[in-house]
Order: C-alpha cells, then sequence, then structure tokens
C-alpha cells in the first residue's frame, strides 16, 4: 500500500461522501484539498457537508477545514507546510491518511512535491496592474511558466496575486524548502456531463434555500469586507454582488450557475493535465452504488 490515497473529481460528483465511506472501511482520516473549506464559517458556499463525516454513529477524522478566519489570504504554501502536519500526525496514530478534494492545484502540490517558499506582497507591481482588466491580467499571466491554478482566476485580484507569486518565483532566487516524496493511490470519480450539470443546479438551489445569502450577510456584518468575499469567486463572489446591490436575485442565480459550470469543466481539465504531466489516476464512475465503488477503490488500492 502506498504512502497516501486521493481522491478528486470536479465539483458535486460526491467525493466527500465517498471518501468518508472508503475511511470508514480503512480506519483511515481524511485531509481535505479544498482551497475554501479553510474558512471558518463560510460553511454553505464552500459545501463543507459536515455531517457526511460521519457514518453509523462515528465521525471521521478530518483535517485542514475550519483552520483560518474569513478575509485571510492563504496560500499554496501554508497549504503544503499545514498538510505536511495533518499527515504526519496520521501516519503517527498508525492510521491510512487519505486526502480528499477538488483543489488540483493542492493535490498536484502535494503529489508532485512541489518546492515552494513564502510569497511577500509586491505593492510595486499591485498598482501597475490595478487598472488591467482580467483578460489582460491572464494574458500577463500567461507569459510566465510557472504552473498556476487558472481555474480560480475569476476576478481581478485573484490574477494580480497569480502574477504576483508568479514573478516572485521568476526573479527571486529561492532556498526551496524540504517537501518528502509521497507515493500515492489516485482515484477520480469521473462524472457523466449532462448529469454533473443537472447535480450542479440542484445544489445550488438546495444552498440557497439553507441559507447562503444569511451566510454571507453575518460575514460582511462581523466585519469581512465585500471585496475578500468576491476574492473567493463563485458562491462568495455573485452572492456578495446582490447583496451589495450589483446584481438582482435573477442576476446572482443565472450568472453563478453558468460560473459553477465553467468551474467543473476547468476542474476536469486540470485533472487531466495532471495525468499528462505522469499522474496516473483511476477512474471509477460516481454514478455506481456506494458498495461497488468501495469495492473497485480497494482493488485499486491493494493492486497499485
Amino acid at each position: 500500500m502506498r504512502d497516501l490515497i486521493t481522491i478528486l473529481g470536479p465539483t458535486a460528483c460526491g467525493k466527500t461522501t465517498f471518501a468518508a465511506h472508503l475511511a470508514t472501511e480503512m480506519g483511515a482520516s481524511i485531509i481535505s484539498a479544498d482551497s475554501r473549506q479553510i474558512y471558518r464559517r463560510m460553511d454553505i458556499g464552500t459545501g463543507k457537508d459536515l455531517a457526511d463525516y460521519t457514518l453509523n454513529g462515528k465521525t471521521v477524522p478530518y483535517y485542514l477545514i475550519d483552520i483560518v478566519e474569513p478575509g485571510y489570504k492563504y496560500n499554496l504554501f501554508e497549504y503544503q507546510r499545514d498538510f505536511l502536519t495533518a499527515y504526519n500526525t496520521i501516519k503517527a496514530k498508525g492510521e491510512p491518511p487519505i486526502l480528499c478534494g477538488g483543489t488540483g492545484l493542492y493535490i498536484e502540490s502535494v503529489l508532485k512535491g512541489y518546492r515552494l517558499s513564502p510569497v511577500p506582497d509586491n505593492q510595486e507591481l499591485r498598482d501597475k496592474l490595478a487598472d488591467k482588466t482580467l483578460d489582460e491580467l491572464i494574458e500577463i499571466l500567461k507569459g510566465y511558466k510557472t504552473l498556476h491554478n487558472v481555474s480560480d482566476l475569476d476576478t481581478c485580484k485573484r490574477a494580480i496575486r497569480a502574477i504576483e507569486i508568479a514573478d516572485y518565483y521568476k526573479n527571486t532566487p529561492i532556498d526551496k524548502q524540504p517537501f518528502p516524496e509521497i507515493t500515492s493511490t489516485v482515484i477520480g470519480l469521473n462524472i457523466d456531463r449532462e448529469k454533473r450539470r443537472e447535480k450542479i443546479t440542484k445544489r445550488l438551489k438546495a444552498r440557497l434555500e439553507e441559507g447562503l445569502l444569511d451566510e454571507v450577510r453575518n460575514l460582511i456584518k462581523e466585519g469581512i469586507h465585500p471585496e475578500d468575499l468576491i476574492y473567493y469567486g463563485l458562491e462568495y463572489k455573485f452572492v456578495t454582488q446582490h447583496i451589495i446591490g450589483e446584481l438582482t436575485y435573477d442576476e446572482m442565480f443565472t450568472q453563478l450557475e453558468i460560473a459553477i459550470h465553467q468551474f467543473a469543466k476547468r476542474q476536469m481539465t486540470w485533472f487531466r493535465g495532471m495525468e499528462k504531466r505522469g499522474i496516473h489516476i483511476n477512474w471509477i464512475e460516481s454514478e455506481l452504488p456506494m458498495e461497488e465503488k468501495i469495492r473497485k477503490a480497494q482493488e485499486i488500492i491493494a493492486n497499485d
């Protein structure tokens, strides 16, 4: 058995539920690979679904969820650091760790062992880029060779930060941080495009009914600046724009639904890119019965 089991897939494919069932069968703990579930009180919009971690009265231990306050700009270097802490904690207990999520850059940084250093703010560069459009910023970003998580570049602020990071790595001699080589069996949940679209729409309606607007209103009331929420993209971007009067409810719903569909497509593009970059993904159909998915996963793990 390899050092780590990784479960990935696009949004709405059922990763968390599958990972929790597999963890229960194996006596494993789960490390989240989701760039937004790290934030406290951002629950509905990020789809934490913490109830999914409890099966038959027992809760699967999970890590890297609810670890920082909203408004904080968490980065990849910090994720690698926090991943290793969680990974070593789980290993010390003699349990198998399962890495589960949809943020491809986080997953790949672990599986490929990216060597990173923390990137400081570059106010001069930010000022220079301040008047650029999102399309212009993305074109500038393409001029750098550093690998980036382009699936999340849906605001100018995020694009500027990505350029800032790329510029730092291009022009600064880096005392690279050690990252251990970790072997992993990688399992992907594949979902039919139309089924995925159907689930995304159904889930969005459910989140709005569960109080997504109130969640965002409460974050703003406690002092989180709307721009910081917009920075996180998707639900927080469009719901915030509705709350501050930039979008009607119908405009918010329509634009958010389209954005989530596009995001899921970009996630799959990233995962296919991972395969081209040498990471073997064992795909399982997400719509199979849970028992069959677990059986297939156990066979893959045993034979890898």
